[in-house]
């Protein structure tokens, strides 16, 4: 599902879709990183188009790449939390996948100064609305997406996942990449153009606070 329909978005309004605004503003978002060389590659880019973004962690990742998160702050990009495990929340028993999102919480603090790291969006998207309660509760805003690149597909190419986020977007849209080994080569070659192109059209970037 590229685009995710209003319905959906309208059901599930606890949880944040699209950042409404009238100045043409989108958001960018990385999940399931750091990772090594790729999360820097995409950090490069980033800087090259002069934008900023928000990298959605993965606890364990931030536990063996402490210097790409440092890097990832000093360049201003947001960070948020991607549980600490990668779980999938329609599999694992609410008391522990808030647990493990908190222990992703207590790493990004432990170690880094950030200014707001209960940004927080599900793995594969999949959680209960009683996650979604206690973790709302906890404090957490659950940052969803209406857009999605698919780069993580690899039997599609990497000028599909381009189209995929061209053909979509639109004022307030938050979009989806990976900057994991796994969607590596599409995102590595559709990135900066996918950019370039969404400037192009008007359209502005800031990272999800």
């Amino acid at each position: 599902m590229i685009k995710v329909p209003k319905i959906i978005q309208f059901l599930f309004f606890n949880q944040v879709w699209k950042i409404p605004n009238t100045n043409n503003t989108i958001y960018l978002t990385f999940d399931d990183g750091p990772t090594h060389e790729i999360t820097e590659k995409v950090l490069e880019i980033l800087e090259k188009c002069q934008i900023k973004a928000t990298f959605f962690c993965i606890g364990d990742n931030v536990r063996k790449h402490p210097e790409i998160v440092q890097k990832i702050i000093s360049k201003h990009h947001s960070v948020g939390n991607h549980t600490y495990s990668h779980l999938k929340g329609w599999k694992t028993p609410t008391k522990a996948y808030i647990s493990n999102t908190e222990a992703c919480r207590i790493k990004l603090n432990s170690q880094f100064t950030i200014q707001n790291s209960k940004i927080f969006r599900p793995p594969y998207g999949k959680i209960t609305p009683w996650q979604s309660y206690k973790l709302r509760k906890l404090g957490y805003k659950i940052i969803m997406w209406d857009v999605l690149s698919k780069d993580y597909d690899a039997s599609i190419p990497a000028e599909m996942c381009y189209e995929n986020v061209i053909k979509n977007v639109s004022s307030g849209s938050i979009i989806v990449f990976h900057d994991s080994n796994k969607a590596k080569d599409n995102l590595l070659n559709s990135l900066e153009k996918t950019i370039e192109t969404l400037k192009s059209k008007g359209f502005n970037f800031e990272k999800i606070a």
